[in-house]
Order: C-alpha cells, then structure tokens, then sequence
C-alpha cells in the first residue's frame, strides 16, 4: 500500500508535507519513490533531488487512465516506500467523458486515488480554523464514498490551545491525525513567476533537505505512517526495449538552469526507442555534441538566463546552421522562446536568440495555463495531419508574430472559445508553446528518432 498526500485547496502545504516525508525517508537510506498528480515539471524537481529516483508524473488527460496505473506499478518496483503529491484541491478536475462514462473531476488527486485504488491523507490548512476544522474533514470524507480518507495532517497550528481546540473538534470524527506541523518560520523555499525556484537553482538546498526531514520526524506519526507508505509490489513484466536502428541516435538534450522541464518517461521512452541523450548546455557549450543527429529543447527559464544566453554566440549560432541545415528539431515552450528572434525580459530588456522564428518572445504579467487539446494543422515532425493530442500550457511570454505556418489548432478544455492557432511547424522542426507527455504515444517519437536518422543518412550521402 501506498498513500495520496491531497490538500483540501491549493496552497494548503502539501508540498512541504510531501518534501519532509521524502527528507526523512531518504535520509534513513531507504529507496523510496514518488509520484505527482499532473502535468508540474518543478515539484517533480525537489523529488528527484530528495529521493535519488525520478519522480513521475501520473496525468490521464496528458497520457490515459491505464497508462497511469502502468506507470505507478512499474516504477514502484524495487521502492521501500512510494507517494503521490496532489494536485489543486483533492476534487478539482475536469469534467470529461471517457468510454461512455461522466467524470466529474477527471484528472484530479481524487481521480488518481480511485484509479490506484490508494487511501489519501488529507493535509489542512488549520491558520483560520479551529472547530471548523471537523466540518471540512467531515465534508472530504463523505463527499465521495469512493475515496477512504487513512488520517489528517494539521498544517500551520499556531499554539498548544489552538491544537487543543481542533483535536476537540476532529475527535468525534475518529479520523487518524498523522502529523502536526506548526507554523514555520525556518524553512522557505524561493519562488518566483512560474512557481518555486528549482532546486537546482537554490544554494545550500541540502540545508532545506535537513530541516524538512526533521520537521518530519519531529512532527509526524511514524508509527502509523510508515505502514501506510510500504509498497506492496504487484507483479509487472517490463517491455522489452526496441531500437529503430542498429546503432543509437544522437540526440542533443538541452539540459542546464535555462532548460529542465522534461518528463523523465519522455526521456526514458526516447532511449527505449534507440536515441542516446547527449546533454549539452547552450548556456554553457559553445557547441552542439558531435555527430548530433537531432534537437531537443524542454521548456525552462531561458526568460531569466537570457542575457547569459544571448553571451553564448556561438552556441546560438550552432543551432541556427544545424537547424538550416534540416536537423530534426523539438522545442517546446522555453525551447520555442529561445529559437525566436529576440526575448524581451521582465525588464524591457531585449536580448537576441538563435533568430530561426520570425518572432519575439515577451514577457508580461499575464499567465497563460491550461490544459490544451491541440490538432496538427499539416504533416510535420512528428503529426500527420488532423491527428490530435492532448498537453498543456504554463507560460508568462507572449509572441509578437503570428505564425505563417501554425502547427496546431489549439482548444481549451470546458471552454467553448474558438480554436486557435499555435506554433510552428516543418518536416524538420516543431515548435509549441504545449508541453506534451508522449508516454501514451510512442508513435510520435518513432517519427522524431525515424526523421533523425534519415537526416544523417543525408547528410553522410552528401560528404
């Protein structure tokens, strides 16, 4: 068994409950893996960091309901302990129909929990309340028989009478508490436009690491939690790998501050198939791996590094000959921003790019969010015409440049706005601001890694 941590809203701490578990597990040397509910590259990031292992994403709108429950048993294998951060409140979803059936709030924590068949702990932000607290675990418990509530986690309990006051409210309830966390004042993690900083970003983050695991062996309930955390493995069979081609592909993986928001199983799925991921820096490198055969550029903060990014000319111009020259090219979201002309930062500033997208990227207050269901307008890199799949969009820039040659036809999910028409497309480069989870959709990837090989072919035919 393993266990659904859900907040009763967003910005209830979760998170921080999620990073204190992984801590003192971690810490204590066991394998433990972790899991987060939708479509977030950077909470994944602080896993990944605590834990040593991965963490993966488990979304049935990005992928499917039967790929999430794959994902989860196979990546459970080998794991002493497993979890599942939530996402938003414990019900928010959306509304969708799947195999003739309704579902309310699809793609949600609450979603997640019944296709694994998971209990859920309940994490409650208890800074305002005090007998109210037992109707709110008294409505998230009956709201949905379906869902069993294993205990609570009290959250921001500001003095001993306060904690006195919600046990009598709960107590009737008889509802496990597991944890109780007071208000902390020494434990911060940055954030800014996007979210929190990455931990990569973040000096002395292994200090964070420290006193997260001991706020959670100060404060949570051991002896009730760790049976809950235990994995019981059920049996998996692993596919067996199949290469396009004899020997790897070479694929340039933008990986430095500027670029990191990559699902692993994308990663993971690309190798399956036969690529080898070369990372390689464009804030850094001067240039692109040897032999490359193909692009592939993650969103990030490309926004915040410009000016270090616009320094690297030589990189920038690495990419622009390759790219010319036919080299399959990827980039989504970050990665489109830094093949456009020019990003205009925060500050008015605006700084040169690679220039081989007839627009600028700029920045502005206004969030673009959302899950997409996106159409190929043409044959591309990846799609055929007409195919459509699903992703999502998380962004501050805008283009000031419509694209002459869009590459979706994009849809909002519950809206009935037209559609409207995103990126830019060729038989050798894709670039979207949709962040797209190909675990479900081996196919497009086959065609990325099949027009990598075939650009080399080329190429060698024409030395």
């Amino acid at each position: 068994m393993t266990v659904v941590i859900a907040g009763e809203r967003s910005g209830v701490g979760k998170t921080t409950v999620t990073l204190a578990l992984l801590s003192f597990l971690s810490q204590k040397g066991c394998r433990v893996q972790s899991f987060k509910v939708g479509p977030d590259y950077i909470d994944p990031m602080f896993h990944s960091a605590i834990a040593g292992r991965p963490c993966r994403n488990l979304d049935p709108l990005l992928t499917s309901q039967t790929y999430v429950q794959s994902c989860f048993d196979r990546h459970c294998q080998g794991a002493d302990y497993a979890l599942v951060e939530g996402v938003m409140g414990l019900f928010d979803g959306i509304k969708k129909e799947d195999n003739s059936t309704t579902i309310k709030d699809f793609a949600s924590t609450a979603h997640i929990a019944r296709l694994l068949d998971l209990p859920v702990i309940l994490v409650i932000d208890c800074s305002r309340l005090s007998g109210s607290v037992a109707a709110i675990a008294h409505g998230y418990r009956s709201f949905d028989s379906r869902i069993k509530i294993a205990g609570l986690i009290l959250n921001r309990v500001g003095s001993d009478r306060h904690l006195e006051l919600l046990k009598e409210a709960l107590q009737p309830l008889k509802i496990p508490i597991l944890g109780i966390l007071r208000r902390q004042q020494n434990i911060s993690i940055p954030d800014r436009h996007l979210g929190l900083v990455p931990a990569a970003e973040i000096n002395q983050v292994d200090t964070i690491f420290d006193r997260l695991a001991q706020l959670a062996k100060e404060s949570f309930n051991w002896q009730k939690l760790l049976p809950l955390l235990q994995v019981t493995n059920k049996p998996f069979t692993p596919s067996p790998p199949h290469p396009l081609t004899p020997s790897p592909i070479k694929i340039a993986l933008a990986s430095d501050r500027a670029f990191n928001f990559y699902y692993q199983d994308n990663l993971d799925l690309l190798e399956h198939l036969g690529a080898k991921l070369i990372p390689w820096s464009p804030l850094a490198d001067e240039n692109l791996p040897p032999q490359t055969q193909g692009l592939y550029f993650g969103g990030g903060f490309p926004e915040v590094f410009a000016s270090q990014l616009t320094e690297n000319k030589s990189a920038l111009m690495s990419v622009k000959q390759a790219i010319k020259a036919g080299m399959p090219t990827y980039a989504e979201c970050g990665g489109l921003m830094y093949l456009c002309q020019k990003i205009v930062n925060f500050e008015g500033e605006a700084l040169p790019m690679v220039g081989i997208l007839p627009a600028t990227a700029v920045m502005s207050k206004t969030l673009t969010l959302g899950y997409r269901r996106a159409t190929a307008l043409g044959d591309s890199l990846l799609f055929t015409t007409g195919e459509t799949i699903s992703g999502h969009e998380f962004h501050r820039s805008q283009l000031n440049s419509n694209s002459q040659n869009p590459l979706f036809a994009i849809e909002t999910y519950q809206s009935s706005a037209k559609p409207t028409r995103e990126g830019w497309y060729s038989l050798s480069l894709h670039a979207s601001y949709i962040h797209l989870h190909f675990g479900q959709y081996p196919s497009y990837l086959q065609r990325f890694l099949h027009n990598c090989f075939t650009f080399e072919q080329t190429a060698s035919e024409k030395l």
